[in-house]
């Protein structure tokens, strides 16, 4: 048999669900084992320490996934020792390849958030104002320590080099079997590539009006899925309901909105677009009757940055205008 592709797992700062799809696969996965060999999954699944990964061999893992941004100083010092230790690092989820939800947290200061989380919350009890510090003597002779927050967040790309990128919050469990499939056979694109079916969510989608016969029409209303039920037969775009089917990569199957909730973006941008945000708002706007419809799409709709940059905040030229930081990124 051939030799074993030796793999790797990383959650940096994420919430693993990324990794969920993977265990989603199921009996599939336990039938891909026998071409892969998992050298290092943690902290999720192995409870590995820093030098155990430290103490492998450079290049001496073949395919490594890193799912979650750059977060913290552990996430930073993680991905790079992962990345000096692979062959081929694939960012792997929104986070990784976008900054993901949490990413949105660029929008605020670190003071901010720090107030949020551990002060004003109306669930937190600390009358003290006790925060977390990265360093703390306990007892007067043990140091302490925790990965300290970074200013900024980042995409994996930013701090180390990627040679491949995977969308979805998290990647629909197919696409990953097919991919892992992809990566046994070899049959890969281009290093710098997104991984995906090349298809948008809208020609995944069960109604598609160019698939259902429907006519295309301008909207004249906005709503939110909190006012109406979507009929499921139509195209939720033109029903008022936004919708960035048209602008996402479609390889989950179109999973949202099977279940009558718009696409938000997570797959990823389809190919050529640079600023996926920006294209967003410009294919909604373009999909509007008039100015009185915008208006009422602002007004449904008061954070345009939280909902365009949802999951691509950190990728976006938005995100570089508001906080300067692009040079200063680890």
């Amino acid at each position: 048999m051939a030799e074993k592709i030796k793999t790797a797992f990383l959650l940096a700062g994420g919430c693993a669900g990324c990794e969920m799809s993977v265990v989603d696969l199921s009996e599939h996965l336990v039938d891909a084992l026998d071409s892969l060999e998992i050298v290092f999954w943690a902290p999720t699944v192995l409870d590995a320490k820093y030098s155990d990964l430290e103490a492998m061999p450079d290049k001496s893992i073949d395919l490594a996934f890193v799912d979650g941004m750059i977060r913290n100083t552990e996430n930073l010092h993680t991905v790079k020792v992962l990345r000096d230790k692979s062959k081929v690092l694939v960012a792997f989820g929104a986070c990784a390849s976008m900054g993901g939800i949490a990413a949105m947290g660029d929008l605020h200061t670190k003071e901010e958030l720090f107030q949020e989380a551990y002060k004003d919350s109306f669930s937190t009890d600390n009358p003290d104002n006790v925060y977390p510090s990265p360093e703390y003597l306990l007892d007067g002779k043990y140091n302490l320590t925790l990965p300290a927050i970074l200013d900024h967040c980042s995409t994996l790309d930013q701090v180390v080099d990627v040679d491949y990128f995977v969308g979805g919050c998290p990647p629909n469990y197919t696409f990953v079997g097919k991919l892992v499939n992809a990566i046994i056979a070899g049959d890969l694109p281009p290093a710098g590539s997104w991984l995906t079916n090349g298809k948008a969510v809208c020609d995944v989608c069960k109604r598609n009006p160019a698939t259902t016969n429907q006519e295309r029409f301008l909207v004249d209303e906005v709503k939110r899925t909190c006012d109406d039920r979507p009929d499921p037969e139509i195209c939720l775009l033109q029903q008022g309901f936004m919708c960035f089917g048209p602008v996402t990569q479609g390889d989950c199957g179109g999973s949202c909105l099977n279940v009558n909730i718009p696409c938000r973006g997570c797959g990823g941008p389809i190919p050529g677009i640079k600023d996926f945000g920006a294209r967003c708002a410009s294919m909604l706007a373009s999909s509007m009757t008039d100015d009185a419809t915008a208006q009422k799409f602002m007004d449904k709709f008061n954070n345009m940055a939280k909902l365009f940059y949802r999951y691509s905040h950190t990728t976006s030229k938005l995100n570089h205008a508001i906080a300067g930081h692009k040079e200063d990124t680890p």
